[in-house]
């Protein structure tokens, strides 16, 4: 059977870490309107020597500007792929509060399986997500299904 959906990527897939980075960052930035090197190791609870290592080979690869002292910011494309891992992130979010899970829980799940998801994946999960929504007796026996299997 062939593909309906197509595997092409949205955005350059990174490390987990630099991902995280890059969320953070973002994060960071829309919060305080800035971001430093102290506080994305403290957000992620890494140290500061890792962050700054992460941060000058993203500064090479042109997904963030550094300078020592004054911050980080986001170009264009470094922008462009946290905004991706964020929405990637919400979505699944999204998803799972559907079921009534813990924040804990989704928190954790999330955590663990949103770096290794393909494109083609999230945008499965964002249309059944707007699906179950529209449609409330679905969601709740799907519900009752996850329930029996627990």
């Amino acid at each position: 059977m062939a593909s309906v959906v197509s595997t092409k990527t949205d955005a350059p897939r990174g490390t987990r870490a630099q991902e995280d980075s890059l969320e953070q960052i973002l994060s960071l930035i829309e919060k305080k309107g800035y971001a430093r090197v102290v506080d994305i190791a403290k957000n992620l609870n890494i140290a500061q020597a890792s962050v700054t290592g992460m941060i000058q080979r993203m500064d090479a690869e042109g997904l963030v500007s550094y300078e020592k002292y004054r911050g980080v910011i986001l170009t264009s494309e470094g922008e462009k792929i946290a905004r991706a891992i964020i929405n990637r992130h919400e979505s699944l979010a999204k998803f799972f509060k559907l079921f009534d899970l813990y924040d804990d829980t989704i928190y954790d799940d999330i955590e663990g399986i949103e770096h290794h998801m393909s494109p083609p994946t999230l945008a499965t999960i964002q249309a059944l997500t707007k699906e179950l929504k529209k449609q409330p007796a679905l969601l709740s026996r799907v519900k009752s299904k996850v329930l029996e299997a627990t």
